[in-house]
């Protein structure tokens, strides 16, 4: 029997969540200074954030199934200490080539965030998983939505080879506190990890069910990168004409899919992922329908971006939990099937933002947009027709 987490468990694992996603991000505001330190071109330094990502999904890969494996507390604490030398050595790169590699290093150590939500689901008490999952997904949210501004502002007081090693101090804390408070149960598992690792592409035979959630959850994460991508860009040009810190003002929005992921927990305990995948749908379907009508007006695309933001974020955690009630002893494999997945189709959505904008102009990429969160809500309607809890 799974043991529950001790008290403010889930909300230790939403801390060390965010303050490892972050990690992937904290930096960007200071790549120009970066670059000038190093003696490089912006374009190479410009690299850093494609290594974070390639890292994360690199981890995805092969990390998070250890979730199926190793004790919560040996896991998270090992990963956390390999983010914190990470990031010490990024501090102390002398030149581009050491601070990439670094940064493959940290994505790849900061995928604990996703393991953090696994191990969420799987020790939370009877009827309270989707609470945990969300948790710990407002963790990452609040991780990623922050991380810029947190990591803009240190690097301006203390320069940004002292800011990282404040994140890595940071990640040494989360990986005490997690030797200390989380779960020494090792996952009953009846397979090694080699063999567990080279069953997961039949994981998406084995499991109807995982193929709608990748397809549903793969939609809207390609519908969020388009939006993003595109309105960075649009927004920058004629007739807007903005600069980048009046364009960062509207991510702002996303504070409404953090704040509204804790309800969409309770609302997945209570009734079904399924039910609550379509109503964060729909509302993210609302949200694209205002944007396609134009960026004339700041209040229409802030609520707009704020219901397509919420909409996607709280589906995201439904789905998660989902997934992970699926076969909650190899909650971590499936995990892992679904963020590569994920995150591979939301690559493309970054990839053709650029040329949708050039071909449809941001009312037609708007509405390509809407019709795959219309798809995803058909697809996250159905309900699994078997799930182990």
């Amino acid at each position: 029997m799974t043991r529950p987490l001790p008290r403010g468990g889930t909300l230790l694992l939403a801390f060390m969540a965010g303050t490892a996603i972050a990690n992937n991000y904290a930096i960007q505001p200071e790549l120009t200074t970066v670059a000038a330190d190093l003696h490089v071109p912006l374009a190479v330094i410009g690299l850093v954030p494609t290594a974070a990502l390639v890292g994360s999904m690199t981890g995805f890969a092969l990390l998070l199934p250890l979730t199926d494996h190793l004790a919560p507390n040996r896991l998270v604490g090992l990963q956390l200490t390999a983010l914190a030398a990470a990031l010490a050595l990024a501090a102390a790169a002398s030149g581009a080539g050491l601070l990439l590699a670094a940064y493959l290093l940290i994505g790849a150590a900061a995928s604990v965030a996703a393991q953090a939500g696994s191990i969420a689901g799987r020790h939370a008490p009877t009827g309270r998983r989707g609470t945990g999952v969300a948790t710990v997904a407002a963790g990452m949210s609040a991780g990623i939505l922050l991380s810029r501004l947190a990591g803009g502002t240190l690097a301006g007081i203390l320069g940004w080879r002292r800011m990282l090693l404040v994140f890595a101090a940071l990640a040494l804390l989360g990986a005490l506190a997690a030797a200390t408070l989380l779960p020494q149960q090792r996952p009953h598992s009846d397979r090694g990890y080699r063999a567990a690792f080279s069953a997961l592409p039949p994981l998406l035979r084995q499991f109807p069910e995982l193929r709608h959630a990748v397809a549903a959850g793969g939609l809207w994460y390609f519908a969020f990168n388009v939006i993003w991508v595109a309105l960075v860009l649009a927004l920058a040009q004629p007739p807007y004409s903005l600069g980048p810190s009046a364009i960062g003002l509207y991510s702002l929005a996303g504070l409404l899919g953090f704040a509204a992921l804790p309800l969409t927990g309770r609302l997945t305990d209570r009734y079904t992922p399924a039910a609550v995948i379509t109503l964060c749908m729909l509302a993210a379907a609302v949200g694209a329908a205002l944007l396609a009508l134009g960026l004339d007006s700041p209040l229409t695309t802030g609520l707009g971006l704020a219901l397509f933001d919420a909409g996607c974020f709280a589906a995201q955690a439904a789905n998660q939990s989902r997934i992970m009630a699926l076969s909650p002893q190899r909650s971590g494999s499936l995990s892992s099937v679904y963020l590569v997945l994920y995150f591979t189709i939301g690559a493309l959505g970054t990839a053709l933002a650029a040329p949708l904008l050039n071909a449809l102009g941001w009312h037609g990429t708007a509405l390509v947009t809407l019709a795959a969160l219309l798809v995803a809500a058909a697809l996250g309607n159905r309900t699994p027709s078997r799930v182990s809890r």
